[in-house]
């Protein structure tokens, strides 16, 4: 029998309880564990030095797992303390996942669609705009840009954009229904071509580009069989896209059709054009995305071909990305595609509280200072420093109550955090003060430097432990200047006070499968 590996969590005073009931449910026979508390409030204000200073490592340990938020170099300090030192998840209630109690670590690193994004509207784009559009997309995540022709409008420029694509490194490929079109992108050095059928087919005979063959009519399977069989026979690289459909247009048949396609030829490269669905349907575009790319994960399709016309598919490349590495960690764990982060949750969270009422109200009942804080949860917004606490759930009816009316900065910083925690109350997302809210795939997040603290702003903060009025730099919070002793504190220290490990958790039958209740 292995013996469980012995991790150290460096925290500070407000969250030592918290951590404690969370790290006493861990099975025993998998972690032993230790908590340093380096005697400051706030953890996310500790510094290298303060750590290095006031952190002891017990013996036996072998490695050290410092707060999300923390701004320590983790590199610096494992260098330090002669172990591995790694940041752990923001939030204390996603410590089991992050150490992998769901069953699996969470690697998103993988996966195996190519996205062929489309510029629809090629043929009526300079080179240079053809260029900086393709640029674009592969930054966002798309393998191949398809150049879309237009009917009944010439592309004179076509030879010349292929030219500039491949020129900057870019895998083409050419949509058109005109033969003469096809051939001549071919010809300039087009990767693909879209798209060709029984009719169409000698094409592909005459070029290295490798065709995407599709039916005659979306209904004529055997169309595209004949094609499928005189490529294989021929021994000639090609994919295969059975046509999806828009809802009341043949949907159901089409997929059907995917379905059968793959019987037929289980060991084809296909195709699945989502535009169809996703531009189609007035419908928030990241679930249908996780939804057919998980189609294509069951039936080894691996590429997809997407477009972006609609204003509210602005991010389908994202989303498709996103879905891609989900799909394939799910299907690579026999797993179904639940706990493998929240890229996919654009609206609602499965978490959203980080703490409890309860949990709140303790935290309240210990601010000394005037600064509010602000928390979200399942009773609604929480509002508190040392002087009141309030739970509401309209943003501006908080506003008589803070006494901020003589100061508009700070009256500013509050209705804007209040505004967005009332957001995330409503949708049941998580908030936390001073963050942008997460909205998975659906928008681009702040990318920070995870060693540095954020600049001042330019209103009063007052979220924990606020800097001076001014400023938002948190390095002038002097976080040691109430600091109490360090101490580190062991498992059966702790265990012996926190509450009982938790039962097993129930299951539930989904489909004809048992799986973990949704509590997991």
């Amino acid at each position: 029998m292995s013996i469980p590996e012995h991790i150290v969590f460096v925290t500070g005073r407000l969250a030592r309880a918290r951590l404690e009931k969370t790290l006493a449910g861990l099975p025993a026979d998998r972690f032993r564990w230790s908590i340093a508390d380096a005697g400051v409030k706030v953890a996310a204000l500790m510094t290298e030095e303060i750590i290095r200073r006031r952190v002891e490592i017990p013996e036996g340990a072998t490695r050290i797992v410092l707060p999300g938020r923390c701004r320590a170099n983790p590199e610096a300090l494992a260098n330090h303390f002669g172990l591995p030192v790694e940041r752990g998840p923001d939030e204390i209630v996603d410590l089991p996942a992050w150490l992998g109690l769901a069953g699996r670590k969470l690697d998103l690193s993988r996966q195996d669609i190519k996205i062929f994004s489309e510029i629809v509207d090629a043929s009526k784009m300079t080179v240079a705009e053809i260029l900086a559009k393709g640029r674009d997309l592969a930054r966002r995540g798309a393998d191949v840009i398809d150049l879309g022709g237009l009917p009944d409008t010439p592309f004179p420029h076509l030879e010349e954009a292929v030219a500039a694509l491949k020129g900057a490194g870019l895998t083409v490929s050419v949509d058109s229904f005109s033969i003469d079109e096809l051939t001549r992108g071919a010809r300039a050095g087009a990767d693909y071509l879209l798209s060709l059928n029984e009719e169409t087919l000698d094409l592909a005979f005459e070029t290295d580009a490798v065709p995407v063959l599709v039916p005659m009519r979306p209904d004529d399977l055997p169309s595209l069989d004949r094609a499928i069989a005189r490529m294989r026979d021929a021994g000639r690289p090609f994919l295969a896209d059975p046509i999806l459909e828009p809802i009341h247009h043949g949907l159901v048949d089409s997929i059907a059709r995917y379905r059968d396609t793959r019987a037929r030829w289980p060991d084809i490269e296909m195709m699945m054009g989502t535009g169809n669905l996703t531009e189609l349907t007035e419908a928030d575009s990241l679930g249908v995305t996780a939804l057919l790319v998980g189609m294509c994960s069951e039936l080894a399709i691996r590429s997809v071909l997407i477009v972006q016309v609609s204003n509210h598919t602005r991010r389908t490349i994202e989303e498709h990305d996103a879905a891609r590495r989900v799909m394939y960690a799910a299907r690579e764990d026999a797993a179904l595609p639940k706990g493998y982060g929240r890229a996919l949750l654009g609206l609602h969270d499965k978490r959203p509280y980080v703490q409890s009422p309860e949990e709140v109200a303790q935290a309240a009942a210990e601010v000394r200072d005037p600064n509010f804080r602000i928390a979200v949860a399942a009773d609604g917004i929480h509002v508190y420093n040392r002087d009141i606490h309030r739970v509401g759930t309209d943003a501006m009816a908080f506003f008589p109550e803070l006494d901020v009316a003589s100061d508009g900065a700070h009256a500013f910083y509050l209705g804007a955090e209040l505004a967005k925690a009332e957001t995330a109350w409503r949708l049941g997302k998580r908030y936390v003060q001073d963050e942008p809210l997460d909205w998975g795939a659906s928008a681009d997040a702040e990318v920070e430097d995870a060693t540095a603290f954020k600049k001042a702003g330019h209103t009063r903060h007052s979220g924990p432990d606020a800097p001076p009025p001014g400023t938002r730099d948190a390095r002038l919070t002097r976080p040691e200047a109430d600091a109490a002793p360090p101490e580190t504190l062991s498992e059966p220290e702790v265990r012996a006070e926190a509450p009982a490990e938790p039962p097993p958790k129930s299951k539930k039958i989904v489909c004809g499968r048992l799986v973990p209740s949704d509590e997991s």
